[in-house]
């Protein structure tokens, strides 16, 4: 008996998971119901089982882990979050979802936790693949802020756009270590959108994947919209140190290296170098940002003094109320 394919898009928001995603979906993969429902950020529809993306938010967002994290300590972090109880609660929700022979499970923060996912799978018999949509981090950021952006102050615009695109790369190293041991495919946006019959059928052979009928017309034709991809791949709207720069364009070219040979090992090697380079570059930069950072803290912790101390002034005047009004008969 044959093991059943699971197949986990992961990639940074805004990347185009959603759409490899539907496109999976209309080509006979399945897709573990309910999913996520489309609203107005993505009317198309996610194509996220809700169940995951519940248990993914459950699991990080105390921590907290972003969806994509600056700090290189993220991944360690999610991994000291998952305990026995964890691990039996996905064991005994995946354990129903293997009746397919393919299944598609996408939820952007799943590369987080991915070695949870791979024990659960293999304890269940499931043959684990990833498929990781890239887009320039430029397109990225401006997909997911620049809107909110705009009416705010130079500085957090700065800030904002600094850790977005830090985290892009973080995350870019984080998902390429951890995916290393098993089939995987690295698909880029534009080519999912310019030409989604060769791009997944290039990902389909390196995953060792089932996709169905490709002659047009097809589902999929309607579903992706080559318009979609209007972002054009440029700095010049973005305020990002020039060494943040020239990492993320480096580790953006080296990730599309990735695209034809997923296990290039001299490209697996620049990325290690590159990765303990953002190291030492965000250990520089937070040690610089000490004394902001503990005055920003300070503040937090001030503002919540005086806000509990407001609510305990005014229990007091509540509860002298009561008692004047006991006094009193009234």
């Amino acid at each position: 008996m044959l093991a059943v394919k699971l197949v986990i898009v992961t990639g940074s928001g805004r990347s185009g998971t959603s759409s490899v995603s539907g496109a999976l979906k209309r080509l006979g993969l399945h897709v573990p119901q309910p999913e996520v429902e489309a609203d107005e950020s993505n009317p198309r529809g996610y194509y996220e089982p809700l169940w995951v993306t519940e248990f993914h938010k459950e699991l990080l967002n105390p921590i907290p882990v972003r969806t994509i994290d600056s700090r290189p300590t993220a991944m360690a972090k999610a991994a000291e979050a998952v305990t026995p109880e964890v691990e039996r609660r996905l064991r005994e929700w995946l354990s129903g979802e293997l009746g397919h022979p393919q299944v598609v499970i996408k939820d952007p923060r799943e590369f987080w936790v991915h070695d949870l996912w791979l024990r659960v799978a293999g304890e269940l018999g499931a043959d684990v693949t990833t498929l990781t949509m890239l887009r320039h981090p430029t397109e990225v950021v401006r997909s997911r802020d620049t809107a909110y952006l705009t009416e705010q102050t130079a500085s957090f615009r700065r800030q904002r756009e600094t850790t977005n695109i830090a985290a892009w790369v973080n995350a870019a190293f984080e998902t390429e270590r951890t995916t290393r041991g098993h089939r995987r495919a690295f698909v880029p946006y534009a080519d999912l959108v310019g030409d989604w019959r060769s791009a997944l059928a290039r990902a389909g052979e390196q995953l060792d994947i089932t996709l169905g009928e490709m002659a047009a017309p097809h589902p999929v034709d309607e579903f992706i919209d080559a318009r979609l991809n209007r972002s054009q791949v440029t700095w010049d709207d973005l305020e990002v140190s020039p060494q943040l720069r020239d990492l993320a364009d480096r580790a953006w070219a080296a990730m599309n290296t990735l695209v034809t040979s997923p296990h290039d090992e001299a490209t697996i090697a620049d990325l290690e170098r590159m990765r303990e380079e953002y190291v030492e570059m965000y250990e520089f930069a937070a040690a610089m940002a000490l004394d902001e950072t503990t005055a920003q803290v300070g503040q937090v912790r001030r503002n919540l003094n005086r806000r509990l101390a407001n609510k305990q002034q005014r229990i007091d005047e509540l509860k002298a109320q009561i008692s004047h009004g006991a006094a009193t008969g009234k």
